[in-house]
C-alpha cells in the first residue's frame, strides 16, 4: 500500500468495505470515531446491541487477507479513499467507494479526465464521434474514462489507448473478462493506462455491479460526454449522476427519428452543452485544463495501429453480417468504407448487405455514394 498502514489496518479497513450494511459513509464515520478500523471492528457489536441491531455479518480476516495477497499477485492493488493514489475527483464524491482495485498506471487516476459514454449498439456515426472526441481528449493530455462496455466505450477507449490516456471502470473484478468480446482491449488499457473497481477479484459482473461502475465513471471524471444513449438507458443513469456530483454534462446531438439519439437531445434540452466538436469540450474545461498541452504521443498514427491490433475483437458480438451491418446505419449518412470498418465484414459482403437492405427499403443510397436509414412511415 502506498500510504503507511499496517498491514492489520489494512486487513481490518478491507474487512469493513467488504462487510454488508457498512456503506461509504459509515465505514469514514466508524474510522473518524475510532483509532483504525481494527478498533472499530472490536466496538461494533456491542455497538450494534445496544442500539438493538443484528450483528453483521463481518467477513473473515482470513478470507481478506487472502483477497489481498491474491490481487497483489495479480498486479493490482487496493487503494482506500485517503490514498494519495486514490481517484482524485472521486475524493469530492459523498458516496465515493471506501476503497477501489487497480491495475495499470495510478497516476492516470490523478489527471484530468472526460468521461465518453453511449449506446453498445451504437451507429456507425457515433462511433466515429466517439472515436474524434477522445483521441482530441487524449492529444490535450486529457484521460478518457469509459465503461469498457461495447460500441461506444469501447470506440472511445481504443482512441486514447496509445497515449495511454484512458481509465476503464469496470463491474466485475480486474481479473475478469467482461465482455469477452473486448478482452485484448482490456489488457492494452491495462498496460497502458489504468483499469478500477469497486468489486473484489474474482467477481462476475452482474446487473446489480452496474450502478456502481456508472458511478466510478461520474465520479471520476470532471466532465460526462454522452455521444448515444436511450431515454432509459444506464448512459442516462451515468449523466444523471455525474449532474447530482457537479459535473458538466455535454451531449452529440442526433436524428430525432433514431433512438440511439433521444437521450443526448434530451439532456441538451435540459441544458447540457452540445458538443460537435472536441473543442466544445475544451472551451468549458478551459478554465482548469491547459489545452495547449503537446500531444504526449502522435495519437492519430497510434490510434490506426491500435484498430490494427484489435482486429480479432469484432466491434459488436452479433455473427449476422445483415444485423451487425444494419445496426451501424442511422440517419446520418455514411460511407462504404466506414461500414467495412466499423462492421470489420468483407467489402463484398457490405456491399451485398446494402443491397438487400435497399431493395428491402430499409436503406437508400444517397447522390455521392453514403448510405441512410430510412425509418419506416407511420
Amino acid at each position: 500500500m502506498s500510504k503507511t498502514i499496517t498491514p492489520r489496518e489494512t486487513i481490518a479497513r478491507l474487512r469493513l468495505t467488504r462487510c454488508a450494511g457498512i456503506g461509504p459513509v459509515t465505514f469514514r464515520r466508524l474510522l473518524d470515531e475510532y483509532a483504525d478500523a481494527a478498533t472499530a471492528i472490536e466496538a461494533l457489536p456491542e455497538r450494534l446491541r445496544q442500539a438493538g441491531h443484528r450483528a453483521l455479518a463481518m467477513p473473515l480476516e482470513s478470507e481478506i487477507e487472502a483477497e489481498w495477497i491474491r490481487t497483489e499477485k495479480y498486479g493490482g492493488r487496493i487503494l482506500f479513499f485517503d490514498d494519495p493514489h486514490y481517484p482524485l475527483l472521486m475524493k469530492n464524491v459523498p458516496d465515493a467507494p471506501s476503497a477501489v482495485t487497480v491495475l495499470g498506471d495510478v497516476a492516470r487516476l490523478s489527471q484530468k479526465s472526460v468521461a465518453i459514454v453511449g449506446a453498445r449498439n451504437a451507429s456507425a456515426a457515433g462511433l466515429r464521434m466517439a472515436e474524434s472526441l477522445a483521441a482530441g481528449l487524449a492529444e490535450a493530455g486529457i484521460v478518457v474514462v469509459s465503461g469498457l462496455a461495447l460500441g461506444i466505450d469501447r470506440a472511445a477507449h481504443m482512441a486514447a489507448l496509445y497515449p495511454g490516456c484512458t481509465v476503464a471502470a469496470l463491474a466485475g473484478g480486474i481479473d475478469t473478462i467482461y465482455p469477452p468480446e473486448n478482452k485484448a482491449l482490456r489488457d492494452d488499457i491495462a498496460a497502458r493506462g489504468c483499469l478500477v473497481t469497486e468489486a473484489p477479484l474474482g467477481t462476475v459482473p452482474q446487473g446489480r455491479h452496474f450502478p456502481r461502475r456508472n458511478r466510478l465513471i461520474a465520479g471520476m471524471s470532471q466532465g460526462v460526454v454522452v455521444v448515444e444513449g436511450g431515454l432509459r438507458s444506464g448512459t442516462l443513469i451515468t449523466a444523471k449522476m455525474a449532474l447530482d456530483y457537479g459535473r458538466d454534462i455535454f451531449a452529440v446531438p442526433g436524428s430525432p427519428l433514431d433512438p440511439r439519439s433521444r437521450g443526448g437531445n434530451d439532456l441538451i434540452r435540459q441544458g447540457a452543452i452540445l458538443t460537435e466538436t472536441v473543442d466544445d469540450i475544451l472551451r468549458n474545461l478551459a478554465d482548469t485544463v491547459d489545452i495547449s498541452r503537446a500531444p504526449p504521443q502522435t495519437t492519430r498514427k497510434a490510434f490506426d495501429t491500435a484498430q490494427l491490433s484489435l482486429l480479432e475483437t469484432s466491434q459488436q458480438p452479433d455473427n449476422d453480417p445483415r444485423r451487425r451491418i444494419a445496426s451501424l446505419l442511422s440517419n446520418t449518412p455514411i460511407s462504404v468504407d466506414d461500414l467495412v470498418d466499423k462492421s470489420q465484414c468483407s467489402v463484398s459482403v457490405v456491399s451485398s448487405v446494402l443491397s438487400a437492405l435497399e431493395l428491402d427499403g430499409e436503406a437508400t443510397f444517397l447522390p455521392d455514394g453514403q448510405i441512410v436509414m430510412l425509418q419506416p412511415e407511420v
